[in-house]
């Protein structure tokens, strides 16, 4: 796929709640602005590689949800209740 998921072979065996919330930790620390450039631009490479991956889960799921849908009647209900 892309090469940050070849550095980061790990992010593949995350859950979908564990990749985002590390996700979110880097975000954080980033947005301090108080790392040593190198260790931030590790930390973007990897947030973009936890970004693709949570993206990658959620049109998945998405994806399950269609089809779960697609097979079930449709039905209507009115607004009120």
């Amino acid at each position: 796929m892309y090469m940050a998921e070849n550095k980061f072979p790990d992010i593949e065996k995350m859950s979908f709640e564990q990749a985002l919330k590390e996700l979110e930790g880097i975000v954080r620390k980033l947005e301090t602005g108080q790392q040593e450039l190198e260790k931030s631009i590790e930390e973007y490479e990897r947030g973009a590689a936890l970004k693709s991956y949570c993206e990658k889960k959620l049109h998945e799921a998405k994806l399950k949800v269609e089809k779960i849908v697609k097979g079930q009647p449709l039905k209507t209900e009115p607004l009120d209740g």
